[in-house]
């Protein structure tokens, strides 16, 4: 792996929720947990919590243990006149300062002084977000130059290494050597 360090790259907000619901609380810090998720989110275990995951194969690893988004993206959607704060699309870190869309797959995010994810592919964003907000599914995607779709919901990840992660802290990005895999969809 190579180490790759992106200029005031950091946690914004963290966000954890008991029950599935589209939205998660903003939080005073997050606790990750090796192989199982976020301590407290509905989202956390080692197999799919999804529910349109569970009902198809409950069995399948969980891949999309941790959301990360960036706020980037509630200032392109603030252009299309969307209002999103931090924990609203479901996140549970919400970053600035990294391109999570361009990472390839299994680059490792350092958060704080502990904790470390490994990120699994992209959030395919769904109809939840047109019923959190009208219109919203079509801000959050686009096309690409060469007319694939283009999914700007975040990225999903599991945990490596626990620790607490608090908004402020620093992250640090671990890409993997070798040639780069794309990200796709989890």
């Amino acid at each position: 792996m190579t180490e790759h360090q992106e200029d005031h790259a950091a946690v914004v907000s963290v966000s954890r929720d008991t029950d599935h619901r589209f939205s998660k609380p903003v939080v005073d810090e997050v606790v990750l947990v090796a192989g199982w998720g976020i301590e407290g989110d509905a989202h956390a275990g080692t197999t799919v919590q999804h529910r349109s995951r569970v009902a198809r194969d409950p069995s399948q690893p969980n891949l999309r243990q941790v959301h990360l988004l960036h706020t980037e993206l509630f200032d392109e959607v603030a252009e299309a006149g969307y209002e999103v704060a931090p924990g609203q699309m479901g996140e549970n870190v919400t970053t600035r300062g990294v391109d999570l869309l361009r990472l390839p797959t299994d680059t490792l995010l350092h958060l704080g002084d502990d904790a470390c994810v490994r990120v699994t592919g992209l959030r395919n964003p769904c109809q939840q977000i047109n019923d959190f907000e009208p219109g919203l599914l079509r801000a959050v995607l686009g096309r690409a130059e060469d007319g694939s779709v283009e999914r700007k919901g975040g990225v999903m990840a599991v945990v490596v290494t626990g620790g607490v992660v608090h908004p402020g802290d620093r992250i640090r990005v671990e890409v993997p050597a070798g040639t780069p895999e794309p990200l796709r969809p989890v």
